[in-house]
């Protein structure tokens, strides 16, 4: 135990947060073993990517997730946060190439091992970086089980995984329409395409029916895939078009004959109510392929250029295409017309490259018979969104969820354990390259591809505790209890994880779904490296401490809502550990060393303010628990603040000192017993959130555990519930705030005394009155104390005011110099009539109230109306001393 009088005079948090932390992570309090005999509690952190360096994002994420597995530590669970990071195949690659372009290097120059290397070194980097962001953070994960999405041990479970789902017939290869980033030169996932409402036209073309006079009009917005058209297709019931289906037209520009077909997913209603058909490059229009036999012509090359397909236009970027087929199309006098009409285009999430959907041999998972029971345990309350909303997103996303396209044309990654027999042609799925094919060839290749990067995040829950083994960890902390993260990848991961889950482990992965916003600048918006307000966290935590910075990202946030930064929170949370010191500091100075053995003594000489503030913080102990349990931690600091600030500080700390510097022995150690326990037990409280602090505090307390994180949580006691003593401190607090608010009015410095006369409505009241007679005179400057339940012998010139059950007196002439009051009165007064004139003489002048803005006129006439409540006061305040 540290020596509690050799507490620091002022609290420096770069000073002690480290040596803690350190402390912490050679004790081994991370580990669930420290609890081993508790029950599991885990949460997986959701893996940064390996891209650069924590954001305030992480920082408030890390946070919330600390702060659970704080409290969860100290209720007696085996509480493990496993933390890790995520290899982002794509937007890693992004950044590896942008480095080595600095060296005048390609990865075609280093080839697919040497990049590989680079990219490991990178990672290794990166990895080290982010750890060591979440220690100066205080996160209190397990290090020793830290993962990373390509270590060995996960990217065993991305083979087996992969291998199991084949041989299921759940994971196939073969020619679909995918999203294809012409930029990024790679297929994406439709959960990484991100659509933006942008101004576009809508082309009407009419295309010549053969054998006839007439014309059939089609509208696109995509000109450029005209060259790729194999049909035309018409709803079966519409009447208009009767007559053309089975016969063919003349595709314009390319001279190709092409059927008119029937589909039911022509909508009528829709423009003219005939379709193109570009099985090559619309996923609607490859389905309707597929039902019709229809030729698929992919006329572009990946780079988003037209292909050796697309006749004269070959080589043209698709949009110089777009251009020059509008204007022979105007010349051949079969552009009908051209119509505005904005719509939604999607972009690749990582570089904003418009996607062009396209027809491509990947691989894909069958989507299908893996929804169904992820709906299911959601549906059922297996896995709970919190707040329940979210599950509204989920839903939408996996009722309408299509085959989900893993293969990505990039080289960092999990490479896809998918062999081809160069002679045969075999495809053979296997977790380790097969020697020889089942034709006898030993010439295997495995395919280039790598997996999307989700596809290994989907089994995070899992794979990080060590499956495919039958590991100790799978048992105990499989299934997870809370996932916390953001609504922005509820599909691009969370619904992932739960069908992978499921699929592999029989079971959900996590009980709750515990969700938040993102965090925005003071204004609204996001933070973004273009508007240049983003927020460092370890600038703050250099500046201010980690406290301060984790007690701020919490304040007034509620689940799956955003939050906003402002520096001046960070500031005040930096003043309130700054109080929390200064108070501890003072309990700590006037402590007795053996106090905690002095229980009996001090229960049998308890005060009203002694049992008031047990009281008020047993109900806090009730109430924090609860609200962790539903996860409102920013209602739970502002319970914290407002009990620490307001009640024990300003209050019961202010109410017992002079009984701590009293004669009375016995109410000495009542008042210092008490100071401890409910210092104690709000310490425990607020260490989730502060953790630090809370901790070098606690090491200085008498007779205190090894370390408050492995301390019990503290519990509720009915015994602990005073409320008779409640309402009597709720009175007594009442009238000291109204004399104090009544002297604050008129200006009275605290050193002036004042006698108070206080005129209560029964004789119980009157009698607690009375016996609360020294805290009025501490706390409310009162030089004497009367009491009475009939009002009589009150000074003809008193300041009023009433609380509830008590009015109160306060002789004017004890307040104030009576001459000197009302001379600084009449200057008031002048000074006010001036004022009033001034603003008054503006609003009558019409020239004014016509000519000046509306905003002006507005500011003026609320100067009006507070010059005037001003002017009524003084007044009121002259005419007492004339009585």
């Amino acid at each position: 135990m540290e020596d509690r009088t050799n507490i620091a005079k002022i609290y420096h948090p770069a000073e002690v947060e480290n040596k803690l932390y350190s402390r912490w992570e050679e004790k081994g309090y991370f580990k669930p073993e420290i609890n081993e005999k508790g029950e599991g509690y885990t949460i997986v952190m959701p893996p940064p990517n390996i891209t650069g360096q924590l954001h305030i994002g992480h920082a408030f994420d890390g946070t919330l997730q600390d702060i659970l597995i704080r409290w969860k530590r100290m209720q007696g669970y085996a509480a493990l946060w496993l933390p890790g990071t995520d290899h982002a195949s794509i937007a890693t690659e992004v950044k590896v190439v942008e480095a080595m372009a600095k060296d005048g290097l390609t990865k075609n120059d280093l080839g697919r091992d040497g990049f590989l290397e680079r990219a490991w070194d990178w990672a290794k980097v990166y990895r080290n970086r982010i750890s060591a962001q979440f220690r100066k953070l205080g996160s209190s994960c397990d290090w020793s089980r830290e993962r990373f999405t390509m270590d060995e041990g996960c990217s065993e479970a991305v083979k087996e995984v992969f291998v199991r789902l084949y041989e299921k017939g759940l994971i196939y290869r073969g020619n679909r329409i995918i999203n294809w980033c012409p930029d990024c030169k790679t297929a994406l996932s439709d959960a990484e395409v991100e659509y933006e409402e942008k101004e576009g036209n809508l082309w009407h073309v009419a295309y010549p029916v053969i054998d006839s006079e007439e014309s059939i009009v089609i509208a696109t917005t995509r000109p450029e895939t005209i060259l790729g058209d194999t049909a035309v297709a018409v709803n079966p019931d519409d009447e208009r078009y009767q007559h053309l289906i089975g016969k063919k037209i003349m595709l314009p520009l390319m001279n190709r004959e092409i059927p008119i077909i029937a589909d039911s997913y022509v909508d009528m209603e829709f423009g003219t109510g005939a379709v193109k058909i570009t099985p090559a490059h619309d996923p609607n229009d490859f389905e309707v392929g597929l039902r019709h036999k229809l030729p698929k012509i992919k006329v572009m090359h990946d780079d988003a250029t037209m292909n050796e397909l697309a006749g004269k236009y070959e080589g043209m970027d698709r949009y110089e295409a777009r251009k020059a087929i509008v204007e022979d199309l105007k010349g051949m006098g079969l552009l009908v017309n051209i119509e505005a009409h904005p719509h939604n285009v999607g972009g690749c999430y990582r570089c904003s490259t418009t996607v062009e959907p396209i027809i491509s041999q990947q691989w894909f998972v069958k989507m299908e018979p893996l929804a169904q029971p992820a709906l299911q345990v959601v549906r059922e309350g297996e896995t709970k969104f919190i707040p329940e909303r979210f599950e509204k997103i989920y839903y939408n996303w996996m009722e309408n969820i299509r085959d989900w396209c893993i293969s990505r044309q990039l080289w960092w990654g999990h490479r896809i354990p998918a062999y081809y027999c160069q002679d045969c042609g075999e495809t053979i799925v296997a977790k380790e390259a097969p020697e020889k094919c089942s034709c006898g060839s030993s010439h295997i290749v495995q395919d280039e591809d790598v997996l999307d990067t989700w596809f290994s995040s989907a089994l995070w829950p899992f794979s990080t505790l060590g499956w495919p083994d039958k590991t100790e960890d799978v048992e105990k902390f499989y299934p997870n209890n809370v996932l916390v993260t953001g609504y922005d990848i509820i599909f691009f991961w969370v619904a992932r994880m739960i069908f992978s889950g499921i699929e592999q482990m029989g079971e959900t992965p996590f009980e709750d779904v515990y969700i938040h916003g993102i965090v925005r600048d003071a204004q609204g918006r996001k933070m973004s490296k273009s508007l240049g307000n983003g927020v460092d966290p370890l600038e703050i935590i250099e500046e201010f401490g980690a406290d301060a910075l984790r007690f701020t990202l919490v304040t007034g946030n509620s689940p799956g809502n955003d939050t906003r930064w402002h520096m001046e929170k960070v500031e005040a949370n930096r003043n309130f550990a700054n109080k929390i010191w200064n108070a501890s500091r003072f309990v700590l100075m006037n402590l007795q060393e053996d106090i905690l053995d002095k229980e009996d003594i001090a229960n049998e000489n308890f005060t009203s303010a002694d049992k008031w503030i047990i009281s008020r913080c047993n109900t806090l102990i009730k109430e924090i628990t609860e609200n962790l349990d539903k996860y409102e931690l920013g209602i739970a600091t502002a319970k914290l603040y407002d009990f620490i600030w307001s009640e024990y500080c300003d209050w019961y700390i202010e109410l017992v000192k002079p009984r701590l510097y009293g004669e009375d022995q016995n109410s000495k150690i009542a008042a210092q017993y008490t100071l401890v326990k409910v210092l104690k037990n709000t310490l425990k409280l607020l260490h989730p959130f502060m953790p630090f602090i809370t901790e070098e505090i606690f090491t200085h307390l008498p007779g205190q555990e090894e370390s408050i994180m492995i301390s019990q949580w503290p519990e509720y006691k009915e015994e602990n519930n005073y409320e008779k003593e409640e309402q009597e401190m709720k009175t007594i607090m009442a009238v000291i705030r109204s004399i104090r608010n009544a002297r604050a009015e008129m200006n009275v410095v605290p050193s002036r005394k004042a006698k108070v006369i206080l005129i209560a409505d029964n004789e119980n009241i009157a009698g607690l009155l009375k016996n609360s007679a020294a805290y009025f005179k501490s706390l409310a400057s009162a030089s004497e104390i009367v009491v009475n339940t009939i009002k009589e012998n009150i000074p003809e010139n008193a300041v009023t005011t009433v609380v509830d059950k008590v009015e109160i007196f306060i002789p004017l002439e004890d307040l104030v110099d009576k001459e000197k009051e009302i001379e600084r009165l009449q200057k008031e007064k002048s000074h006010l009539e001036s004022e009033l004139k001034r603003v008054n003489g503006k609003l009558s002048n019409q020239g004014f109230i016509a000519k000046a803005p509306d905003q002006v006129v507005e500011q003026e006439k609320e100067k009006q109306k507070k010059y005037q409540e001003m002017m009524e006061k003084v007044l009121e305040r002259l005419a007492s001393y004339e009585k």
